[in-house]
């Protein structure tokens, strides 16, 4: 991953490792303490850089030839949530993630309409969910049923990827708050997002990195 930093004060590996124990549940102060030993910096010099990385586009608009979308079953606080990922099969990127407790049309077309504003309107590759038709014919997308040997193995192995570490890092880091909404779930993977966009950027075609710019 390439990233730059102005006056170059600080590394990149000590600022997504404050990012990262940031969202793992640690409060500002506490992230501050947990650094002493790499980098002594504030509490607001982090809060400096949470603002910088929520204003950093994740999910980065560039040219799409279409959605690939898959969703699977995951445990967080020992409930079930579906984890809904869309990916575009040239860059092999992610282009949008959404945290539901049901698996149906509805929420299917809501995460498709997300996809539409971010990206404009592309067709869409499945698997044979009755969801996603019904969805498609709303929106008026274009829907069909991925290849199993390119689109579906492709979002498959993505899809596992997620759900293994996600499910990881619930089981580390469960939320001690009395009925968590997941928003520090949905943090941490906003934050694995972006790191594994720019690795799989960088690994295709490193010219067209981006530099995230953090003060």
């Amino acid at each position: 991953m390439q990233i730059r930093f102005e006056r170059n004060r600080t590394s990149t590996i000590i600022v997504m490792y404050s990012l990262y124990l940031y969202f793992l549940g640690l409060s500002l102060r506490n992230t501050s303490r947990a650094l002493q030993p790499l980098s002594n910096r504030s509490y607001v010099s982090i809060w400096k850089w949470i603002q910088k990385f929520s204003s950093f586009p994740v999910y980065r608009r560039r040219r799409v030839s279409s959605f690939i979308i898959d969703e699977t079953m995951i445990k967080i606080e020992r409930k079930h949530f579906w984890i809904w990922i869309c990916i575009e099969p040239v860059h092999k990127t992610i282009l949008g993630i959404h945290l539901s407790q049901a698996r149906n049309m509805l929420v299917a077309r809501q995460f498709l309409e997300s996809l539409i504003q971010k990206y404009g309107r592309h067709p869409v590759y499945s698997d044979g969910g009755t969801w996603y038709p019904e969805a498609c014919k709303l929106l008026e997308l274009r829907h069909y049923l991925h290849s199993p040997l390119e689109e579906k193995s492709l979002v498959e192995r993505v899809m596992q990827y997620f759900k293994d570490r996600t499910e990881c890092f619930d089981d580390y880091y469960p939320c001690s708050k009395i009925d968590c909404n997941n928003s520090h779930v949905y943090n941490w993977i906003e934050l694995f997002v972006s790191m594994y966009n720019n690795i799989i950027v960088t690994k295709n075609n490193p010219v067209l990195t981006k530099a995230l710019i953090i003060s």
